[in-house]
């Protein structure tokens, strides 16, 4: 038992620091096409969803096991690494949005 919570500790923190790696290469990328460097934004966001699979990957483990009828235990670490990746996730969506609405900035100032 203590093993198994010992692993879903790695597992949850594991989501946790790759969600957060992946919202703020986000966040650097809104911030990089604010200053004109939509090339440099969309490389970034890219980066942030190679940030986020590592986070996905293990989401899925878990969500296979569960099908797979071993249940999996919720605390409130594993609670606060799903918040991680969701608010990650949005980030990601709402940086290509803002991306895209830069550039076009950039098309209609020149």
């Amino acid at each position: 038992m203590a093993e198994e919570n010992e692993s879903m500790e790695m597992i949850s923190f594991g989501i946790v620091a790759s969600a957060g790696q992946a919202r703020s290469l986000a966040m650097e990328a809104i911030k990089t096409a604010r200053e004109g460097d939509v090339a440099a934004a969309r490389k970034l966001l890219e980066e942030s969803q190679q940030a986020a699979l590592g986070a996905h990957d293990e989401q899925t483990k878990l969500l296979a096991r569960e099908a797979g009828g071993d249940h999996v235990p919720v605390d409130v670490l594993l609670v606060h690494s799903q918040d991680h990746l969701m608010t990650s996730m949005l980030c990601q969506d709402l940086a290509e949005e803002m991306i895209n609405l830069y550039e076009k900035l950039q098309a209609v100032s020149a």
